[in-house]
């Protein structure tokens, strides 16, 4: 059994390494999210056509910017990158819904 303050360590070197990743990746410095750098199949699509519209917006505000700077080959100055701790899964709701969606239409066309 492990003891309590190795599992709070162990959590404190995870996150770090997490952190490292997170700004290894590079998409921070352009100012994308996580959910900026997904690949697009059908259920994201939806989820994305789904996004209220301020969300929406800041979506593509965020990718025309990393368009633009990429085309320019820059980066964006380090206080306006996205930081580990601001960056959250915007879309993950949306996206569960329109799979449980898709889910259920596939379990109704099977009867």
């Amino acid at each position: 059994m492990v003891s309590r303050p190795a599992i709070a360590a162990l959590n404190r070197w995870l996150k770090g390494i997490r952190k490292w990743y997170y700004n290894a990746a590079g998409f921070n410095k352009l100012g994308l999210m996580r959910d900026n750098t997904i690949y697009e199949n059908d259920d994201d699509k939806e989820a994305i056509r789904r996004l209220p519209e301020n969300l929406y917006n800041n979506r593509m505000f965020r990718v025309k910017r990393a368009l633009d700077l990429t085309m320019r080959h820059q980066i964006l100055p380090k206080e306006q990158w996205t930081k580990y701790e601001e960056d959250k899964f915007y879309l993950e709701p949306y996206l569960k819904e329109v799979i449980w969606e898709r889910k259920e239409r596939e379990e109704w066309a099977k009867k």
